[in-house]
């Protein structure tokens, strides 16, 4: 993707192979950033890496919920790259059903991927970065972190903490140099939502609720990205912005 933004000796960590995280790696690359992209999926972070280039992208795997792996991984990131400058968490799982047919177990799937992560990850990003008085910081949360859709309690709550989460970072940190935002996407065409999406009558009662007229791509969600993570938001902190076509206006 072409990009305004020039990342040339930046060193970004982005968790998260799928869509989105993809998108994001791809556009940091794209603007001479160096990439390590983690993901437990090995085969998607192999996709990633070797679809941006040779030495663009590098690839890593872990379990993301363990705080022990998140740690290591982070460790292992800083000796790839060098350090980090950005880091975006990319990370999400769904599933969709109501909260009385909801099993202890897929709550705490989702909130151990969604929010477990975005803590574990974002704390040991976060020590580095305050030691080098500099970073930036970026969140994938959720128009579900704010409107009340039926069948993704698990979800909307992790979302609606990853918010409030990045607030608290970004509150504590903003003395040192570094900056914590969100990008929230409505409805987007990624892995996470094509089964839902192909569902009778799905898409298009979605697209009817989104002023735009459309869903989001993943390529939608690229620029305000690397906006935040630029020095040219250097003063933007503790926000979340939405990407999501005018969904929230109605």
């Amino acid at each position: 993707m072409r990009t305004t933004w020039d990342f040339t000796g930046t060193r970004a960590l982005v968790a998260g192979a799928g869509g989105i995280g993809a998108a994001v790696a791809d556009g940091f690359a794209g603007a001479g950033a160096t990439v390590v992209v983690l993901d437990v999926d090995e085969r998607k972070v192999a996709e990633v890496a070797a679809s941006a280039g040779p030495g663009s992208v590098k690839g890593l795997s872990a379990d993301l919920t363990s705080a022990d792996a998140c740690r290591n991984a982070v460790e292992q990131a800083v000796h790839m790259l060098g350090g980090i400058n950005v880091f975006v968490h990319a990370v999400g799982v769904n599933d969709r059903r109501p909260v009385l047919d909801t099993p202890d177990e897929v709550w705490e799937r989702i909130t151990a991927v969604n929010l477990d992560s975005a803590f574990w990850l974002g704390r040991a990003v976060g020590g580095v970065m305050v030691a080098a008085g500099y970073g930036r910081v970026v969140y994938l949360s959720s128009v579900s972190g704010l409107l009340a859709h039926a069948n993704h309690a698990p979800y909307a709550a992790t979302k609606g903490g990853v918010d409030q989460l990045m607030r608290v970072m970004a509150r504590e940190w903003a003395a040192c140099g570094v900056t914590v935002n969100a990008v929230a996407p409505g409805y987007t065409e990624t892995g996470l939502t094509r089964e839902y999406l192909a569902g009778p009558g799905v898409r298009a009662s979605l697209e009817s609720l989104v002023p735009a007229g459309r869903l989001g791509r993943p390529a939608d969600l690229t620029g305000p990205v690397l906006f935040l993570a630029s020095d040219a938001a250097a003063f933007v902190t503790g926000q979340v912005l939405y990407v999501d076509g005018g969904r929230t206006l109605v």
